[in-house]
């Protein structure tokens, strides 16, 4: 018996929510990197770069979540890339995700890794497109 029992019908509405809530926060990274929008990035932004296909990855790969178009594959690609985020720039710094400030890429990463296996939720293009 659950302390707290929430409907199933509530299920697909809040992953819909994880979905949307996780991609807008990925989208102000890629935003910050390509733009110096909603903070001033880290330099001049170089598309042909590590940094530039990061920018790209979060800003448009965010956006694709945000909707849920592609939700499975995009998920996936953008749960390898925050691996990938996470040992080439936090894990040098130490183990420990608070002491190299990975919280975020790590989180994000089984998040991602979740959507993936998940779907979009309730609230998604992928949703949509599949009823019609």
């Amino acid at each position: 018996m659950a302390f707290f029992p929430i409907p199933s019908s509530w299920q697909g509405k809040v992953l819909s929510l994880l979905r949307m809530i996780s991609a807008a926060d990925l989208m102000q990274h890629g935003g910050q990197k390509m733009f110096g929008f909603p903070q001033v990035g880290q330099g001049q932004f170089q598309i042909f770069s590590l940094m530039g296909l990061a920018g790209v990855l979060e800003l448009f790969g965010g956006l694709l979540l945000l909707v849920g178009l592609f939700t499975r594959k995009v998920a996936f690609v953008l749960s390898g890339f925050m691996a990938v985020a996470y040992f080439m720039h936090h894990a040098p710094g130490s183990v420990w995700p608070l002491v190299n400030g990975g919280e975020l890429s790590v989180i994000l990463c089984f998040v991602y890794l979740f959507l993936s296996a998940a779907g979009g939720g309730d609230w998604s293009l992928d949703k949509k497109l599949r009823k019609g």
